[in-house]
């Protein structure tokens, strides 16, 4: 197989290939890490183990990918992307097959932590090969149909566990994901060969990188759970510490895997910080509205299901149609009209009317929905765009990283919202409104002429001079 130029996208039709490949990818890791929350009763059960245990069934998936996405994001720009990938890939089938070997916790919690580790892998490069193999001008619309792929498995992961554990034993709902693993596998043959950097890999930043995210996560979810308050704090304490640490011996590093030398562009950390406060917005308010339309208008467990759907039903459709638009129209614009929908449909979920009907719920989800599909996929284009291409999974693994820091910081919002008895009613979508006024912004301010991003070339020109004044 030739490799091809990647500046120009993959040729048709190994193109279409490498699409399907990474779709295919992209659904296996948003699909596993949602099927899980339904199997969680049942595996309590059937392994004689208390709810609050089998919780750290998810959060030990999800601690482990945010440790791991910015150094395998790094490592693969050493050993090669689609290398990098295919391995992860391969990873979590054959972990995931030892699901059924499961008979404890701790075995399948050490399951669970391989099968991030294979995903962190694959979703670390993930955004690197999308720009890769589409052309320039195309980039857009890929990352806009990636966006999609997520919302697809966020919305069928539920229902799919759900058929599973009424026909099978709870091992076959993480099998459910093995097909999805080997067609990405068969169909990754066609994926771009970017050449690897003949760089060395900072082990020790990479361990000091996981390190710190997984203190400071570690302590907030350990705080959140109800553990000791000082331990909680000290464990965040050490985490942070270790942050600046690392964060201080980063600025000397040429190729640093915390990229702060793509930090330095403003409307790149604009755009970061604009994706934190959304992710962190949309969260809030997907954990929190279950527990108002069943407390406080007393919807059934069914009827919240299908109320919920129009949030990534819509999305499903808007998120390709921006990204196609982010080709065309700044992203600073559609990010702007974006988080304007979506503070209007959240002052508008948290005004409900007090016996709303599922149309009064559909309609507004929808809308919400619609909006935050029209800010993420043109914010990510710019991010991973605009990053020189040997930094590209470097880029790619900060917007993944900041996608699962800002769902996680928004599950710990809520859950601090409940314990103060305000998470059911109309303040989560007010704060989450709050939220993507400053994540829209974060975008209108990318429209200045005084931070406007330069073309490729000169950032390339200008990270260059950054590491030369290292």
């Amino acid at each position: 197989m030739t490799t091809s130029d990647p500046a120009d996208g993959l040729p048709l039709p190994r193109r279409y290939a490498a699409i399907g490949a990474l779709c295919l990818g992209t659904a296996l890791i948003i699909i596993d890490g949602g099927v899980a929350n339904i199997a969680l009763p049942t595996i309590a059960r059937e392994l004689h183990i208390d709810r609050s245990s089998v919780v750290s069934v998810v959060t030990v998936y999800q601690l482990m990918l945010v440790m791991l996405l910015l150094p395998f994001a790094g490592l693969g720009e050493r050993v090669g992307l689609k290398r990098l990938y295919q391995w992860g890939q391969l990873l979590f089938a054959v972990a995931t097959l030892l699901c059924f070997f499961a008979k404890s916790l701790p075995f399948l919690l050490i399951v669970r932590g391989a099968q991030a580790i294979g995903a962190a892998a694959a979703l670390s490069v993930s955004s690197a090969l999308i720009r890769a193999t589409y052309p320039t001008k195309q980039l857009g619309s890929g990352l806009g149909i990636n966006s999609a792929i997520v919302s697809a498995g966020a919305a069928l992961a539920p229902t799919l566990g759900g058929l599973i554990l009424g026909i099978a034993p709870w091992p076959w709902v993480f099998a459910s994901a093995v097909p999805f693993a080997i067609g990405s596998l068969i169909l990754g043959r066609a994926l771009p060969d970017t050449p690897p950097r003949d760089t060395p890999f900072d082990v020790i930043g990479a361990v000091m990188c996981a390190g710190m995210f997984g203190l400071v996560i570690g302590g907030l979810e350990s705080g959140v759970h109800g553990d000791s308050p000082v331990v909680s704090v000290a464990i965040v304490l050490s985490g942070a510490l270790l942050g600046v640490y690392f964060v201080r011996r980063q600025r000397r590093e040429r190729d640093p895997i915390l990229p702060i030398d793509l930090l330095a562009q403003p409307v790149l950390r604009l755009s970061v910080i604009g994706a934190y406060t959304a992710f962190i917005a949309s969260m809030t308010l997907i954990i929190s509205m279950p527990f108002r339309l069943q407390s406080e208008f007393g919807f059934s467990p069914v009827e919240m299901g299908l109320l919920m759907a129009p949030w990534p039903l819509t999305n499903i459709v808007v998120a390709p149609l921006s990204g196609w638009l982010s080709n065309k129209i700044p992203a600073g614009v559609l990010g702007g009209v974006g988080m304007a929908i979506s503070i209007v449909a959240l002052v508008l979920i948290a005004y409900l009317p007090p016996h709303p009907t599922h149309f009064d719920v559909i309609w507004r989800m929808a809308l919400c929905g619609g909006g935050f599909g029209t800010f993420l996929p043109p914010n990510a284009r710019l991010i991973i765009g605009s990053a020189p291409r040997e930094r590209a999974a470097a880029a790619g693994g900060l917007v993944s990283t900041t996608r699962l820091l800002g769902q996680t910081t928004g599950a710990t919002l809520v859950a601090a919202l409940l314990a103060f008895g305000i998470g059911n009613g109309a303040t989560p979508p007010l704060v989450a409104a709050s939220l993507a006024l400053v994540a829209g912004l974060c975008s209108l301010a990318r429209l200045r002429p005084s931070i406007r991003m330069p073309p490729s070339d000169e950032v390339a020109e200008s990270v260059a001079t950054l590491k030369q004044s290292r």
